[in-house]
């Protein structure tokens, strides 16, 4: 990675978790339902990405490697987000949580924004395999072009359990 993008992530990392220690976060009742806190993870757009250029951006093989980032930027997040409350039942453990986009990056999420980035459970009903699989779907629809960028991004934005229900059964 160029180091000019290194140092962008680091600086996004120490102001998010400026944030987060500040905001002191309350995301237990919202992780056990598997959805995050909507006050803290609204959801973000990568405005890179369009319906005109969808073709060309998220529906080519191997695109998401190109704007994820470095798990030197998401473990220092996940790790306060835990830490200050955004856990579920004070389990604070990294493996029991996957840093995850609420927006995936192959629906068009923003990559690095904390907006965006929440830790969520790998345990319980509603898990990061269920979303996992919402994901993979959405993204079909999309690049299909038998949903539309916007619809795929509001299923994750809105409530994602939900269109899990809608869209995988």
């Amino acid at each position: 990675m160029e180091r000019s993008r290194y140092i962008t992530y680091l600086q996004i990392a120490l102001v998010s978790l400026t944030c987060v220690t500040t905001l002191g976060i309350t995301g237990s009742q919202a992780a056990t339902s598997g959805l995050p806190n909507k006050a803290l993870t609204p959801g973000g757009i990568d405005s890179r990405v369009t319906q005109s250029n969808i073709q060309s951006t998220i529906c080519v093989l191997g695109y998401t490697r190109t704007v994820r980032p470095p798990v030197s930027y998401t473990s220092p997040l996940k790790r306060g987000q835990l830490n200050n409350g955004y856990n579920v039942g004070g389990d604070t453990s990294m493996r029991d949580y996957e840093e995850d986009h609420l927006v995936p990056l192959e629906v068009g999420g923003s990559p690095a924004s904390v907006k965006n980035l929440w830790p969520e459970p790998r345990f319980g009903a509603n898990n990061a395999a269920m979303k996992d699989q919402l994901e993979n779907k959405i993204h079909l629809l999309v690049c299909s072009g038998r949903l539309s960028l916007t619809a795929g991004q509001r299923a994750f934005m809105d409530n994602w359990v939900n269109a899990y229900k809608k869209y995988v059964g």
